[in-house]
């Protein structure tokens, strides 16, 4: 009985020992299952992060306090306030992002470090609403007068329009040592006095930000590329429209990630900068 007693213990025990193993096994599993889920959640909820596996060699840029410029696309009320024409489409993105602090940000460790500091700014002339022809965009920012300015040589109307700059922002870019270039028309420098300015200066390798992060700031970082600069995109100070024909900076960012010489995050680019 005794004998009886034990192996029936033991194999009590050992039953026991197998159910909890067999629960402990069915916990990890049902854990493994959670996690990959959460995961993949995470994955829907942030469909900005990078891939796991980049398949592209990294690269970098090396700043330098006598060749390196901070550019500035679009730093426009249209673009990144409530009050501009476009915050129905950007607005979402633009907060997201943090893009007006994250600008900001980027303005004040750039003064502080005396790096040049430019803004390329888009302005609509009325002899532009002459044009014969546009794309979609185009046609869209003529019809909603995005950029509108009275003239060349006019400033009637222009402060605080939707053309003028971010009041955040507007003491660091009329403080007389921020390059401001003529406007640019489309997307891209090209009709512009960017590549001059900063030639002159003797910059080769340019921080850029600004709006939009498909449109305008793509533009400008493959003209700059092209003209031979070294280009380090920072990522959370740009941001784009949202609509039922695509996340512009879901779009943007895929191309970034292909081209820019470096992709940053504002604390990276500001940590960078501030220990020039």
């Amino acid at each position: 009985m005794c004998d009886h007693h034990e192996q029936n213990s033991a194999g009590g025990q050992m039953s026991r020992r197998n159910l909890l193993r067999g629960g402990a096994a069915a916990s990890i599993a049902a854990a493994a299952v959670a996690t990959g889920a959460g995961a993949a959640r995470a994955q829907e909820a942030s469909p900005y992060a990078d891939p796991a596996e980049p398949a592209l060699p990294a690269s970098d840029v090396v700043l330098g306090r006598d060749d390196t410029a901070l550019v500035v696309v679009d730093p426009l009320i249209d673009f990144l306030s409530p009050k501009g024409v476009a915050w129905g489409v950007v607005g979402e993105s633009v907060t997201e992002q943090k893009t007006v602090e994250n600008i900001g940000r980027l303005f004040r460790a750039s003064k502080k470090a005396d790096l040049v500091v430019a803004v390329s700014p888009h302005y609509y002339y009325p002899t532009d609403h002459g044009w014969k022809f546009s794309g979609p965009l185009e046609k869209l920012m003529h019809a909603i007068g995005m950029f509108d300015r009275a003239g060349p040589l006019n400033l009637a109307g222009f402060e605080g329009s939707g053309a003028d700059f971010m009041p955040e922002y507007k003491d660091m870019i009329l403080d007389g040592k921020t390059i401001v270039t003529s406007p640019h028309k489309v997307y891209g420098p090209e009709t512009n006095d960017l590549d001059l300015q900063l030639r002159k200066r003797g910059v080769n390798k340019v921080v850029l930000a600004g709006m939009s992060a498909n449109l305008c700031v793509q533009a400008h970082l493959y003209n700059l590329l092209e003209r031979g600069y070294e280009v380090a995109v920072v990522r959370d100070a740009t941001a784009a429209a949202k609509i039922p024909e695509g996340d512009g900076y879901h779009a943007a960012l895929v191309n970034f990630r292909y081209v820019a010489n470096a992709l940053w995050t504002t604390d990276e680019a500001v940590r960078r900068i501030e220990a020039l």
